[in-house]
């Protein structure tokens, strides 16, 4: 797909794991009604409320491999031992009709965007400190210590890459946090018009 293609805004969110990335998304999307989030394809399995073709369209290996095949993925990237990618079938419509589309992605996937469509918008939410983060992850209870320890070891190369992002923000305060990523969308809308 060609960046000629893109009509509409494009904001895209990147976060370690544990951040909450995933909330503020969703309540920015709750202030800001005509966003339409881009829904990504994985090879993980689907957590507890998770609703396939909402949150995720969740795919096997083999139905991924295939969509791989037919080129329908624009970014893809292996996070956490699973796979996680941003298809052209789900986005081009969004993009043809104008759409300010949000994209959830990892930091490598994020800055692949980046390169296809430049005028793309990156977001990275971060937390004061790994401590921090190592302290999210054991309280959301989701991951064993082993598993937080990989996500910690991950954050190290996701801060350095963030780097290349355009904004940065902090999730220190959930409400600050949603209300300045608020802030940014308007701002970067206004002037993409």
């Amino acid at each position: 797909m060609s960046p000629e293609a893109a009509n509409g805004s494009l904001v895209v969110f990147a976060a370690p794991s544990g951040a909450g990335k995933t909330t503020i998304i969703h309540k920015a999307m709750e202030l800001l009604p005509d966003l339409q989030f881009s829904i990504s394809s994985t090879t993980r399995p689907r957590r507890e409320g998770e609703v396939d073709g909402v949150d995720y369209d969740f795919l096997t290996d083999e139905e991924f491999d295939e969509a791989l095949e037919q080129g329908d993925f624009i970014e893809y990237e292996f996070v956490h031992e699973k796979r996680y990618g941003t298809r052209i079938s789900r986005t081009k419509p969004l993009l043809e009709a104008g759409k300010s589309i949000v994209f959830d992605l990892d930091v490598l996937g994020a800055l692949h965007l980046k390169q296809l469509f430049p005028s793309a918008l990156l977001i990275y939410i971060d937390v004061l400190s790994a401590e921090v983060l190592r302290q999210r992850l054991i309280d959301r209870g989701r991951e064993d210590m082993e598993e937080i320890k990989l996500r910690l070891k991950r954050y190290e190369m996701e801060t350095e890459k963030a780097k290349q992002f355009d904004v940065h923000v902090i999730n220190d305060d959930l409400d600050k946090a949603v209300k300045e990523v608020v802030d940014i969308i308007e701002k970067f809308r206004r002037k993409d018009q």
